[in-house]
């Protein structure tokens, strides 16, 4: 039999493509991670530093140029890329703890309590993030703490409605059933069982919330209600860089580009963990 006839070898042969999705999507989130833990250590100026002269020309001095108050595009180019990461982090982890623990109590409520969380949920889904998290920073202060928080909490309820369907799928096998026949309590149940088959699903939905969740970091900042100056927030850049567009577009077009480049390289790698870690999509491509 012809090897690129046999079933394995169809799968040898498409697997490259996937693994290029992957590969695609860290090469891009990665040289921006990179780009932002050496902002943790250093800065070609200080993020306050307005002695550049007011929107000069890329040169020796400014590698891209300065923006309308004189300080380097660069380091705010490199302190944004820091803010995004924290931002998307954070917001995740928060979703994830909140989420993952409000979708497994959930999952085990039964009749009006389950009809009750499963509306609560479907009324916080609905509600737009982006106006959930204004209200949580307006209430607050804005701070790229509050903004991460804000984000957070209004992706726990994505991360809770999936985590519970999950959950109550899992919960109606067989073995689940052979295991508390056995004697296994609820939480070896869990941790033993259920959240194996549950995690692949759910890493791949965080990868997109991270995404979301820098998205609406933009969003905010771009606002006013993000970190607030002299932190360089990608969003706060570009709405500072909007009314000299025309005569230094680089102060919008970077931020932009690299908040695009950021986004795509996450949703990049979301679909390639799906198809890595989730056996019904390797079946279903094979």
């Amino acid at each position: 039999m012809n090897p690129t006839e046999h079933p394995t070898g169809t799968r040898s042969a498409r697997r490259p493509r996937r693994s290029y999705t992957l590969v695609t999507g860290c090469a891009l989130t990665g040289l921006i991670a990179v780009v932002a833990l050496v902002s943790l250590f250093w800065l070609p100026y200080a993020t306050d530093d307005t002695s550049g002269g007011r929107l000069t020309s890329p040169g020796a001095d400014h590698l891209l140029g300065t923006d309308k108050l004189g300080r380097d595009l660069l380091t705010q180019l490199m302190t944004g890329s820091r803010i995004a990461f924290e931002a998307g982090l954070g917001s995740v982890l928060i979703a994830a703890a909140l989420g993952g623990v409000l979708g497994v109590l959930a999952a085990f409520a039964q009749g009006w309590l389950d009809d009750t969380v499963s509306a609560f949920l479907d009324i916080l889904i609905a509600f737009p993030t982006l106006l959930l998290a204004m209200l949580i920073v307006a209430a607050r202060s804005a701070t790229l703490g509050s903004a991460v928080l804000a984000i957070g909490l209004a992706q726990s309820a994505v991360v809770a409605r999936l985590v519970r369907i999950l959950v109550k799928r899992v919960l109606a096998q067989d073995y689940i059933t052979a295991a508390r026949t056995s004697g296994t309590s609820w939480p070896r149940t869990v941790v033993g069982h259920v959240l194996p088959n549950i995690w692949p699903t759910l890493v791949v939905n965080l990868a997109l919330q991270f995404g979301l969740a820098v998205l609406a970091e933009a969003g905010l900042s771009y606002l006013g209600l993000g970190a607030p100056p002299p932190n360089a927030s990608w969003g706060r850049m570009l709405q500072e860089a909007q009314a000299t567009f025309t005569t230094a577009p680089a102060g919008a077009l970077a931020p932009g580009i690299l908040l695009v480049l950021l986004v795509i390289g996450v949703n990049l790698v979301a679909d390639g963990l799906r198809d890595t870690l989730d056996p019904a999509t390797r079946r279903r491509r094979a």
